[in-house]
């Protein structure tokens, strides 16, 4: 099987392609384009360099979130594209679960994204081993940093906190032994964990096609947050 991957949840652009358990091309672009500029060329270079096509793809993956909602936006309308014109199956992948995927010796890995306002965006996972996939061990989902504690204080250890949220999580956590955070670099979400999820889940025959694809933000755009409260006041009102 041919997978090809996209992560674009945040400021890095990553494409992977992968055949079968190995993987055949990776690359990471964080120069300040937008995605709608980067993607489609980052995708053309990489079938270029390992000589396939997009109709030779089995199996399009895509983090479906949580991120930035306009990158997932993006990412998402591209492989819908893709997988439209080509005929092959789409996976969305946790933008979290992607990242447990890449993480390699410790016990337990949070993936934690700033979500601003007092928040993260966090899952809890057991790691990957070359039998098992990573086990969630605790939802997706908008956390403020302090609800972590009770799964910080209990889980196996060593934990480590990847992802642009990591910082957040270590200053508040970091004093707590066998609690570590990966440096920045390493911590970016790369396309190889979306593609290891996909791989893993259409092996179960969890797929969709493009028309279903949708993403999953974890809370809602900042716009309508306002005009939530917006509402809100008027009512008060």
């Amino acid at each position: 099987m041919i997978c090809l991957g996209i992560e674009s949840a945040g400021k890095t652009a990553s494409i992977a392609i992968m055949q079968d358990n190995t993987l055949l091309y990776e690359a990471t672009l964080r120069a300040g384009f937008t995605h709608s500029e980067s993607l489609l060329q980052m995708i053309d270079t990489a079938l270029s360099a390992v000589r396939l096509t997009a109709a030779q793809v089995d199996l399009w993956a895509v983090c479906a979130g949580p991120g930035s909602f306009t990158g997932l936006r993006i990412g998402m309308a591209l492989v819908k594209g893709l997988a439209l014109a080509t005929g092959a199956p789409c996976v969305a992948v946790s933008t979290l679960e992607a990242q447990a995927w890449t993480v390699a010796g410790v016990e337990t890995v949070i993936s934690a994204l700033d979500a601003r306002r007092g928040q993260v965006y966090a899952g809890g996972f057991s790691v990957a081993t070359a039998e098992n996939p990573p086990m969630q061990l605790f939802a997706d989902g908008a956390y403020p940093v302090e609800k972590l504690e009770d799964f910080v204080l209990s889980c196996k250890k060593p934990l480590v906190f990847v992802g642009d949220g990591s910082e957040i999580c270590y200053n508040v956590y970091g004093t707590i032994p066998g609690v570590v955070r990966w440096p920045g670099f390493l911590s970016e979400s790369r396309a190889v964990g979306v593609c290891l999820s996909a791989i893993k889940q259409a092996s179960t025959g969890n797929t969709q096609t493009g028309e279903q694809l949708q993403p999953c933000y974890h809370r809602l755009s900042q716009a309508e947050r306002e005009r939530m409260e917006r509402l809100q006041n008027q009512q008060e009102k």
